[in-house]
């Protein structure tokens, strides 16, 4: 084997462990989302964990804005029990209700007046 060779060799082998290891990247975002898992197990109930799971697999977006809600709202303490599943629904319509709001379309309808010069001509 000449050194050229040798030398491909070991950058595939290199690249090849390299892609075994998770990154750091990776593994903090894996850490962030166990501890994300662990704060939403102790927020809520097991009931209300498996509606929040059923909406995941609907609308994933609103799952994940319900869950920072969540954990925001237990660091800044307005959590003092577990949230049980009546009290996640009526979280699940407030936000709906404000949703609604801030999309709602109003149609303003404006009408032309125009000056009729009739009666000046009257004169």
């Amino acid at each position: 084997m000449d050194d050229k060779e040798l030398q491909a060799i070991r950058q595939a082998r290199l690249a090849e462990i390299q892609q075994r290891q998770p990154s750091k990247q990776d593994s903090n975002k894996q850490n962030e989302d166990d501890s994300r898992i662990e704060m939403i197990t102790q927020i809520l109930t097991p009931n209300a964990r498996e509606r929040l799971s059923r909406i995941r697999i609907v609308k994933q977006q609103r799952a994940k804005g319900v869950e920072d809600l969540l954990i925001q709202m237990a660091r800044t303490g307005q959590i003092r029990a577990r949230i049980d599943e009546d009290e996640l629904i009526s979280l699940l319509d407030q936000i709906s209700k404000q949703e609604t709001k801030e999309n709602e379309t109003k149609i303003v309808y404006q009408t032309r007046r125009y000056d009729d010069d009739l009666d000046e001509d009257d004169l």
